[in-house]
């Protein structure tokens, strides 16, 4: 089985490897050609048309910290050229849980309403629907960390945290391996709609907090205003990922907790 997977950059290596350690052949492409990947801008349909076909298709290339141009580009035009080219190749599509813009604490399911707050949410839903008429896969993931990334963990070693109003915020997030190997499961599942890819233990940045004074021998950091201006936007939330359980897969990393200890070393 050959993999054609567009983008390589923190989440495509490791999905890059748990295909090939899952015994297929993986053809990557990034938009240098660097790393022994092909040049591709996936928003130029002529660079689309010289890719190889294949047996199955993971977009999950970067915006580059672009706004909505970018997003346009990258994710909607994007998706567009790949379900053109390849028509009946199955599309995996890495969206994320930032269209749910849901600021009340609630339980969010793929059922739940995806209304953001932001063009660049807009324009990702944009994306999900051209693939989902492609009978193809979504999977909307949330904040990722891992070896040598973990925003929240940094800030927190680094004494620059600051806990929002009361803390009561819901972090979800997601370990960069239990992500990759969660694409691959629903690649060899053949499965298609759309699933939240998430950790079991949405933790409140409060409760977060005060769990990594506990592991690493910290006061707990000062408490501040909320953060208007993140990338993801402020929403409060829990993103439940109980559909894609309900497939077979469990994460490695029930929780951030689990992992803390063993990423510190690497940020």
């Amino acid at each position: 089985m050959k993999l054609l997977l567009i983008g390589h950059g923190y989440l495509g290596q490791a999905i890059s490897r748990e295909f090939r350690v899952n015994g297929w052949t993986v053809v990557a492409t990034s938009l240098s050609g660097s790393d022994d990947t092909l040049a591709c801008d996936v928003g130029n349909p002529a660079d689309v048309a010289h890719l190889p076909v294949a047996d199955f298709i993971v977009h999950c290339a970067a915006s580059g910290r672009g706004g909505a141009e970018a997003y346009q580009r990258v994710y909607v035009d994007g998706c567009r050229n790949l379900l053109a080219r390849f028509p009946g190749v199955p599309l995996l599509f890495t969206s994320s849980t930032s269209v749910y813009a849901q600021a009340d604490g609630s339980v969010v399911t793929e059922e739940s309403p995806a209304v953001p707050d932001r063009e660049t949410g807009s324009l990702l839903l944009a994306a999900e629907q051209e693939v989902l008429a492609g009978r193809g896969i979504v999977t909307r993931l949330s904040g990722i960390y891992g070896p040598g990334r973990s925003v929240i963990l940094k800030k927190f070693l680094m004494g620059d945290a600051v806990i929002e109003e009361d803390g009561r915020r819901i972090l979800n997030q997601i370990h960069r391996d239990d992500a990759a190997r969660a694409i691959v499961h629903l690649a060899e599942a053949r499965a298609a709609g759309i699933f939240n890819v998430s950790d079991s233990t949405p933790l409140s940045q409060l409760g977060c907090y005060e769990k990594l004074g506990e592991i690493f021998v910290r006061p707990l950091p000062p408490s501040g205003p909320r953060d208007l201006n993140r990338k993801r936007g402020w929403t409060h939330k829990q993103v439940s990922n109980g559909k894609l359980r309900g497939t077979g897969w469990e994460p490695q990393f029930p929780s951030f907790l689990d992992a803390a200890e063993g990423i510190a070393p690497t940020l």
